[in-house]
């Protein structure tokens, strides 16, 4: 069961949520760089990070799974947020240059068909980061937050899950390697930067991206049997398989006839 929106919005307007959003935040600007210009979809509770694109990206869409709930987004703005089965997105194909998925894998019923709805909205040369809670790390048993519910990915299981949904990873990295303890959230920025490289696999937070397979459509060869005609082939045949010469007339477009 999904957590409700209202405990989502109330964990990333505690100091615990404000410091995941500037970390995990920081990542995902790193990767996309500048938004102008693209079409930016959110999938599962990612209106906190993309809060940051909206205003400089040509479209911004969030989507909240039907059993989690939705509110409106952005706050005293047109509204941009929508409820959806998140098996069937009604979103047309090919749709959006770029998709982040947070808190969308860990209490999915089907990940891959969610992963497959991604990757039908996601135009050919655009790209998905999906943000999932790391097995090893302190988050994944931290029921306090969201990220402690649900299941946590190892880097090989998400890797699997965007390949059967016809997606190709191309990158990944790690976040939130503060405690998931409330004292620690001042702390966040120190904790990120010694983290990552003291004991990187017991960050909280896995983040991968991964790219549409897009492959070329090539007829299948089929090869047909050749049919070679001799001069002189279209002249009237000579009675009882003799040639005017009177020597057996062989037929040059059959490969079983045996020269006498």
């Amino acid at each position: 069961m999904r957590r409700d929106v209202l405990e989502l919005r109330a964990f990333y307007a505690s100091p615990r949520g404000r410091a995941a959003r500037e970390m995990v935040g920081r990542k995902v600007a790193e990767t996309w760089g500048d938004p102008r210009g693209l079409d930016l979809l959110g999938i599962g509770y990612a209106t906190p990070y993309l809060e940051a694109f909206r205003d400089r990206a040509r479209r911004a869409v969030a989507v909240m799974p039907a059993t989690q709930g939705v509110e409106v987004w952005p706050v005293g703005g047109r509204n941009l947020a929508c409820l959806a089965d998140e098996a069937a997105l009604p979103l047309a194909n090919a749709l959006f240059d770029r998709v982040l998925c947070v808190h969308a894998l860990e209490e999915c019923d089907d990940a891959t068909a969610l992963m497959a709805e991604v990757c039908r909205v996601l135009a050919p040369s655009g790209r998905v980061i999906v943000a999932v809670a790391a097995r090893n790390g302190l988050w994944s048993n931290a029921e306090g937050t969201p990220f402690g519910h649900g299941r946590p990915y190892t880097r090989g299981q998400l890797e699997q899950v965007l390949r059967d949904a016809g997606l190709e990873p191309s990158g990944w990295t790690r976040a939130l390697y503060a405690p998931p303890f409330a004292w620690t959230a001042r702390w966040a920025e120190g904790f990120e930067q010694a983290g990552a490289w003291l004991w990187p696999p017991f960050a909280g937070l896995m983040l991968m991206e991964a790219v549409k397979q897009t492959f070329a459509v090539k007829p299948r060869a089929v090869r047909a049997r050749a049919r070679v005609f001799a001069p002189g082939a279209l002249a009237p045949p000579t009675p009882a398989g003799r040639s005017s010469d009177g020597a057996a007339h062989r037929d040059p477009l059959d490969p079983d006839a045996v020269s006498p």
